[in-house]
């Protein structure tokens, strides 16, 4: 018989098979080591990658979602020392960060510094009335002086109350309020937010990741300093992580994301709390756990961001941050007991990162009066999310259907070719006898 017989054939076809199942399975380690190296590439923060281009743009829309507390009981709290009973009202929606990273510079160590310009659009679509709404909340220029003042000094500090038609409480509308009015006091503009349009955060300086892809934007300065200066100890005044609005890829759920708030003056940490769907990507959410702004009394490791023991009670109130010493005498307080419950239904498909209750003291026995909450969102929008699919998602499921046909296939025509040899020879050896 000649090789061109049916059997060569067979055991041709066979040998296609088994060489088609192997480069399936080839593919396999293969593509994902394509697929690593392809995202490692682009997850870059330089130009001509996606990952700059994200970086660097404002396409995502970052919201800030504001709550005030009107205080009912004025009179009651200055003439008779109630404690202060107060009403939520919000959200009032801002687009924040909308405009472009600034003085983008790419340096010899493979970092990349920048400056992000700060401002604030209203979003009436988003907010429950207009930025012109009044409010009844705490005279921020008479609790500060009364705070900074000695006492010895009060008297006077009345004359001058008195004299301008001052008193601890004021109305002032949202946008006075978050943006800042004209104090007759002080005779400057004073406000929780004042000064935020026209100014910026950093400068910052964050590693590429072009040398180890692991260090992606991670921190190397803020501010031209590797550490900060707020706390006076080693611990605190790390600056671990990125600024929490990227991280490198391919992030371990067992392992906690570390980021940098210059709103609070201080890094936090985060940890996998669930996976999710968002927009047809499967993503990850992380949450703070309740140790980050715990008591030193339950978690030691916070005792050094204990500045004031007056105000959380010889260091045993939990949710209390004194952000003084970098924020010009504010404070954060962070209360889940205070924050509506549409935000907290509504914050499973976005990106959060949140703050909360912002108060002066002092009214009563050092009483954290709350002036306002927000919490700051970047949703993915549908041009981003489609992007990703198609540029990453779409890729991977055509290399996984490719490699499972050439696997399947060619199992398929190995097993088919061989069966078949198998029989013709068999019937072969039949006609032979």
């Amino acid at each position: 018989m000649g090789c061109f017989s049916i059997k060569c054939g067979l055991l041709a076809g066979s040998v296609f098979g088994a060489v088609i199942a192997i480069l399936g399975g080839i593919l396999i380690p293969v593509g994902d080591m394509i697929i690593e190296r392809t995202v490692k590439k682009e997850a870059v923060i330089e130009p001509g990658t996606t990952a700059y281009d994200n970086w660097a743009s404002s396409e995502i829309a970052v919201y800030r979602q504001f709550w005030l507390f009107d205080v009912k009981n004025p009179q009651q709290v200055v003439q008779e020392g109630a404690f202060p009973e107060v009403q939520e009202k919000g959200p009032y929606t801002y687009k924040t960060r909308y405009l472009p990273k600034a003085n983008v510079t790419f340096n010899p160590n493979n970092t990349a510094s920048f400056v992000l310009p700060m401002g604030a659009i209203f979003e009436p679509s988003m907010s429950v009335g207009p930025e012109e709404d009044t409010v009844t909340t705490l005279n921020l220029a008479v609790a500060g002086a009364y705070s900074l003042l000695p006492p010895a000094s009060h008297i006077l500090l009345d004359m001058v109350i008195n004299s301008t038609n001052s008193s601890l409480f004021q109305h002032r509308t949202v946008k006075e309020l978050l943006w800042g009015y004209n104090d007759p006091i002080l005779k400057d503009t004073i406000g929780l937010f004042s000064p935020y349009n026209g100014t910026s955060d950093g400068p910052y300086n964050i590693f590429t990741g072009k040398d180890d892809i692991s260090k992606v934007s991670i921190i190397d300065r803020w501010r031209g300093e590797t550490k900060l200066s707020f706390w006076n100890d080693t611990y605190c005044d790390m600056i671990n992580g990125t600024d929490g609005s990227s991280f490198a890829p391919f992030v371990d759920k067992d392992v906690p994301l570390y980021f940098f708030s210059s709103d609070i003056c201080r890094s936090v940490s985060a940890s996998y709390e669930a996976t999710m769907n968002l927009k047809g990507i499967e993503v990850y959410r992380y949450s703070l756990l309740p140790s980050t702004l715990a008591s030193p009394v339950d978690n030691p490791d916070n005792k050094c961001f204990c500045r004031n023991y007056e105000t959380t009670k010889n260091c045993t109130l939990a949710g209390a941050l004194d952000i003084s010493s970098c924020s010009d005498g504010q404070l954060v307080d962070q209360s889940s007991s205070l924050c509506p419950t549409s935000f907290k239904a509504s914050s499973e498909y976005e990106l959060i990162n949140s703050l909360s209750c912002r108060v002066l003291n002092k009214v009563k026995d050092y009483t954290l009066l709350p002036l306002a909450w927000l919490n700051e969102t970047a949703t993915l929008d549908d041009k981003t999310a489609d992007m990703f699919k198609r540029e990453l998602i779409s890729r991977i499921d055509m290399l996984e259907i490719v490699q499972q046909v050439l696997l399947i296939a060619g199992v398929i025509i190995f097993f088919v070719c061989l069966i078949a040899f198998f029989c013709v020879r068999r019937k072969s050896k039949t006609n032979l006898g």
